[in-house]
């Protein structure tokens, strides 16, 4: 059943081959905002808008694909969904990437070693969501994968909320120095309770195909 559906013509084995290349993007992106914060390197960021531009026209593709006809009807919406969840979480990354750039300078180093705890860990959670996906189609234990990304999220959580202490106890120039500073970390923190709902997605898709 699950081969006849996945790979039972051409259109959707290329939407499952573009999904995994958004995905990819994703992962890509979460590591080099990684590394811009680790190196303090502001050139690492422009890779960021580059890749959040291009899996805007993977995503496209994939969706335009899908309303053609791809996949049978109680799949597609979960799809299409699932495409649009790991979309948000490029945009995120393009957003914190942004703030970023603009006031690096002001992450104290206790602040942006919280900081680049949570990227790491939305970086491992992009390359587990990757391999979820890619776990559908073999036999390996979906189950796991997904565990292993809620155990993440609950580990991005628990550094947000020693990173929330240290921005309260904060000085801050102006009021557009704090809420700069506060945009970065919503949007750094939020791309890992995203991922894990894209993650919840694949489980929604795996049980629907039993």
């Amino acid at each position: 059943m699950l081969e006849r559906i996945f790979f039972g013509g051409k259109r959707e084995q290329k939407v499952i081959e573009d999904i995994r290349k958004h995905l990819q993007i994703l992962h890509a992106s979460s590591e080099c905002l990684k590394t811009a914060l680790m190196e303090r390197d502001k050139e690492r960021l422009y890779c960021i808008a580059d890749l959040e531009r291009e899996a805007d026209s993977v995503r496209r593709e994939i969706i335009s694909m899908i309303y053609e006809g791809a996949f049978l009807p109680y799949l597609r919406s979960n799809l299409v969904r699932f495409v649009e969840i790991v979309e948000e979480a490029l945009d995120l990354t393009k957003e914190a990437a942004s703030d970023f750039e603009l006031m690096e300078w002001s992450l104290d180093e206790d602040i942006r070693d919280e900081c680049l705890l949570i990227a790491d860990k939305n970086a491992k959670m992009s390359e587990m969501l990757l391999i979820a996906f890619d776990a559908l189609f073999g036999k390996d234990d979906l189950r796991e994968k997904t565990l292993a990304i809620r155990i993440y999220e609950k580990q991005v959580d628990e550094i947000k909320g020693d990173l929330l202490k240290k921005l309260m106890d904060k000085e801050v120039r102006t009021f557009w120095h704090g809420k700069m500073l506060s945009d970065f970390a919503d949007y750094l923190t939020r791309i890992s309770n995203v991922i894990e709902d894209a993650s919840d997605y694949l489980v929604i898709i795996n049980v629907s195909l039993r």
